[in-house]
């Protein structure tokens, strides 16, 4: 059974997600404020945490830094905000996605899973026609300058780097992808947030050599050594 760690300060939203997470089968430990938090990370393994943005004695931010050091754990960020800086700011320093409250609990069930599954792969450096992506970090660079990705953007093209091989249906995205607000991207948008990630990232957008279309079945990464 995977653990959970849940560092939340609200005593009501704590007590709902830990009756629904152990109703999904996972075994969940729970901490109100960063020093409990360090306490326990101390004292027990886990496989991913859920972090509020917002402590009362301190913030997510810092928090998500440390668990990542100690234990190397995907971390997704439960917010009230949805300032999207603050959203930039938690993928940049590692957390692996966020949920803007008040979530629905199949969305955020769905979205452990999916960090889950995941799970180190994030940590990764991708090179191709001049774009560099630092998983670690966040850092997305094009020919040597830094280009800013909005948070779908950004998850958008994580997905092409952790699936290399395989090409990636728009069934498949509609349902990791979410937006900003915490909706369901919907297909006509997913084209454009394709052709926008496409003109940050590609040489000639009209002419792609990173993200590829499968005429009828969907999207997959390039080769690589094509055009290098």
């Amino acid at each position: 059974m995977k653990r959970i760690f849940l560092v939340e300060d609200d005593k009501a939203i704590a007590k709902n997600l830990m009756l629904l997470l152990r109703s999904e089968g996972f075994i969940t430990t729970h901490a109100s404020t960063q020093e409990a938090a360090r306490a326990l990370l101390d004292e027990m393994k886990f496989d991913l945490a859920l972090v509020d943005i917002s402590l009362p004695d301190g913030n997510g931010f810092t928090l998500c830094t440390e668990i990542k050091e100690a234990q190397d754990i995907p971390v997704i960020f439960l917010t009230a905000s949805g300032d999207e800086s603050s959203v930039v700011t938690g993928l940049n320093i590692g957390a692996d996605d966020y949920i803007t409250k008040p979530f629905r609990p199949r969305e955020l069930v769905a979205r452990i899973r999916t960090a889950l599954r995941k799970g180190k792969r994030f940590g990764l450096n991708f090179d191709m026609q001049g774009l560099h992506v630092d998983t670690a970090s966040g850092l997305v660079k094009k020919d040597g300058r830094e280009i800013f990705l909005s948070p779908l953007e950004y998850r958008l093209l994580l997905l092409f780097i952790n699936n290399p091989k395989q090409i990636i249906t728009r069934g498949r995205l509609l349902d990791e992808l979410w937006d900003a607000a915490g909706e369901f991207v919907h297909d006509n948008t997913l084209t454009v947030y394709i052709k926008r990630l496409r003109e940050k990232i590609e040489n000639d957008p009209v002419s792609p050599q990173i993200i590829l279309t499968v005429r009828g079945m969907g999207y997959r990464l390039g080769d690589k050594h094509a055009s290098e």
